[in-house]
């Protein structure tokens, strides 16, 4: 996908101009008064938080644990590490605690037999967290905007209720970017979510505190939401699994804030897990009569007949990471040597506009002509409207209620246009024909998540397009599964992409749960630390704002 010398140009007028934001950046930039050693989570030392959900499901209908053990573990973990890497906003702690005891009741009462309760209530008694944008009874639902501080939720959303109604047992909510668009996990009602691997990183947003709270062991199984990368991104800066199921699979109700114009299309809900073989249980429940569309039993060991690679190469984002490069290599070897598969490089000219075609879509209007509704509206939340140049000055002097990165986006909206251009609606039709085609039934695309590792707070503001990798796969309603490959020299998680066709779920599912026996999956933060570190002087520095 060769870039033309006008693009490199501008390619290269953008980069020096951000680097020279940067440099500012770094020397206005206060730090946190620690020093810059590695830090990361204590390690886990309950071998119950290294059981996957389904297995420990399993042990709690044998009565080889209860429920309340399993329960009260995590609620020590999240304990252990909250206060380092702030995820949980809000917990339930103690409802939770009186539903396991439920839980155990019902399983010495039940005279049906194990199989009984596995086919009714596939997850009882193991726990589950949800992002802070989805109804949970009982729990807020502001998705991190001030003016919302006192909303509280008055039922579940649909794929939280069916998580419920299959036995899982929700422990809280956790943090997310304000109004869900941006990529890292802040807002000036909860704070800042840090990275359990490297506590000066971000985990990635607007799913942060899911990716965080996972990453960290506080949690097996969780519920996430993707419009641009909101799983995908969490899930590889954590190390963990996540899932952007088929678009309609999973019901998008009960979130907020609602999707409008063509973004509905483009929103997907969908589980976030530390084990590969908890992803796909966790997609039937969530996806209720809808899991049928996608086949989520069929076999697939003998439909994985083709692969295809794509690499970087995209103008206005970063170079891809070598680190991330010589892992993506690393599976294709695998695959070739394992499954006799063998992997093709492609070349997609139209993904060099993955930006511009997910900006487009995202602004363009709905079936019913109606424009979808702003981000300022958004943010002003049917109050006093939201001027941003005003917010901007607010800002710089501390007295602004949003963070700079929601007053950016506001502006860049104002120049957005309504219609998405020809020239780019034929580039978005035309990938969609290509893509589709490569794809089949039987072909996976193996793909780069994030050019960069998991980077350092704020530090994304200089790169604001690096979500395209993911961002694309939204709008062309492709499934796709965040798969990790491990951890980087600096003790980072390395992941990527694996997208397939429409309706194919299953076979991304699957791939993933090859790719976690041959690279081991999730690892735990706090058994790779490299250097001795003193969490203490982190207590309550998660309330940094910017």
């Amino acid at each position: 996908m060769a870039l033309t010398r006008f693009e490199r140009f501008l390619a290269s007028i953008l980069r020096v101009a951000v680097g020279m934001l940067f440099a500012v950046f770094q020397l206005l930039a206060q730090r946190r008064g620690a020093d810059s050693s590695v830090r990361r989570l204590p390690p886990i030392t309950n071998p119950l938080l290294r059981v996957p959900a389904m297995r420990l499901a399993r042990m709690i209908r044998r009565r080889e644990v209860t429920s309340v053990e399993v329960v009260q573990t995590y609620i020590d973990r999240i304990q252990e590490i909250n206060p380092f890497i702030n995820a949980m906003v809000k917990d339930r702690f103690s409802l939770a605690l009186q539903e396991a005891a439920q839980v155990d009741k019902l399983i010495e009462e039940e005279t049906g037999g194990e199989d009984v309760l596995e086919d009714r209530l596939p997850l009882l008694g193991v726990p589950f967290t949800v992002k802070e944008a989805f109804s949970l009874q009982g729990m807020p639902n502001s998705t991190g905007l001030v003016s919302r501080r006192g909303v509280i939720s008055a039922t579940d959303a649909p794929p939280v209720a069916l998580l419920k109604r299959a036995g899982a047992i929700p422990l809280g909510v956790t943090n997310c970017s304000e109004l869900c668009m941006w990529l890292e996990s802040h807002n000036h009602l909860y704070g800042i979510t840090n990275n359990p691997y490297d506590l000066e990183r971000i985990p990635g947003g607007s799913s942060g505190g899911e990716g965080s709270i996972l990453g960290g062991g506080g949690s097996v199984i969780g519920v996430g939401s993707d419009v641009g990368g909101s799983i995908r991104i969490p899930a590889f800066f954590n190390g963990i699994f996540g899932h952007k199921p088929t678009s309609g699979v999973v019901s998008n109700v009960g979130q907020f804030p609602p999707a409008s114009g063509q973004q509905p299309g483009f929103l997907c809900t969908g589980p976030m897990c530390r084990y590969a073989q908890d992803l796909l249980p966790m997609l039937r429940v969530m996806g209720g009569a809808n899991a049928d569309r996608v086949s989520l039993v069929s076999p697939v060991d003998q439909e994985l007949r083709r692969v295809r690679e794509r690499g970087g190469g995209v103008p206005l984002v970063s170079p891809i990471d070598q680190q991330l490069v010589l892992a993506q290599r690393r599976v294709v070897e695998r695959l070739e040597a394992d499954l006799g598969v063998k992997v093709q490089q492609l070349k997609i000219p139209q993904l060099k506009y993955s930006f511009q075609i997910w900006s487009a879509m995202m602004g363009a209007p709905g079936k019913d002509g109606k424009q979808p509704t702003s981000f300022a509206e958004l943010m002003s939340d049917h109050g006093k409207k939201v001027w941003p140049l005003w917010e901007m000055a607010k800002w710089t002097v501390g007295l602004s209620k949003h963070t700079v990165a929601a007053i950016g986006l506001v502006l860049v909206e104002m120049f957005q246009r309504s219609q998405p251009t020809q020239f780019i609606l034929q580039q978005k039709e035309s990938l969609q024909k290509d893509l589709e085609e490569l794809l089949g039934t039987d072909g996976v695309l193996l793909y780069p998540s994030h050019p960069h590792l998991a980077p350092k707070h704020h530090h994304p503001l200089f790169t604001p397009f690096n979500f395209s990798y993911t961002g694309i796969f939204n709008i062309l309603g492709l499934p796709v599964t965040q798969c990790p490959l491990g951890l980087s020299a600096e003790g980072l998680p390395l992941g990527l992409q694996l997208v397939v066709g429409k309706q194919q779920d299953r076979l991304s599912l699957a791939t993933a749960v090859f790719l976690e026996k041959t690279f081991g999956g999730w690892r735990d933060p706090g058994s790779i630390a490299t250097a001795t570190t003193q969490l203490d002087t982190w207590r309550g520095a998660s309330k940094t704002a910017w």
